[in-house]
């Protein structure tokens, strides 16, 4: 495989890793969650394993071994309650729309057009959790970061995107 080939099969392991850490993120959402948006996190739970599934797919398609979730996740703040749930379910979101906007940059084709859909999804419950958008949804977190790269220090770290691995 050339080396677009691999920027493709990096950037579909990165989008995997942080849709296993936003599956796990939406776990605790649905556990926190007040009964009037539970519907709501459910269905972005399902979406989210419904990505998290086509990626894996993907990647065995290029040739890859998907990447394993981790057995755990450390949140990147504490979600003691409803309010703090959807902040949560806000940033997953977030943080996903940075990586399918790497996905985007990494794909051709048919690729680039579903990673596009992906990040428009992602940029979509972002707003519908937190009731506003951002301009560039998926690269205002790496303003002045080197490289233009988020915090998140590279693809085997992705799942920093939504938690850092604890296990």
């Amino acid at each position: 495989m050339g080396k677009a080939g691999n920027g493709r099969l990096d950037a579909l392991q990165a989008a995997l890793a942080a849709e296993h850490a936003a599956v796990y993120g939406y776990g605790v959402v649905g556990g926190r969650i007040a009964e009037d948006r539970r519907a709501e996190a459910r269905t972005a739970y399902d979406a989210h394993r419904a990505r998290r599934d086509a990626l894996a797919r993907e990647v065995r398609d290029l040739g890859g071994e998907p990447v394993a979730a981790a057995a755990g996740y450390a949140l990147p703040f504490s979600v003691p309650d409803s309010a703090a749930a959807v902040r949560l379910a806000a940033e997953l979101e977030d943080r996903l729309a940075g990586v399918y906007s790497d996905l985007v940059r990494a794909a051709e084709g048919g690729g680039r057009t579903s990673a596009a859909g992906a990040l428009r999804e992602a940029a979509v419950r972002a707003v519908r959790w937190r009731g506003g958008s951002v301009a560039f949804p998926g690269l205002a977190e790496r303003v002045g970061t080197p490289a233009g790269r988020s915090a998140a220090p590279g693809a085997s770290d992705t799942a920093t995107a939504t938690a850092s691995p604890t296990a």
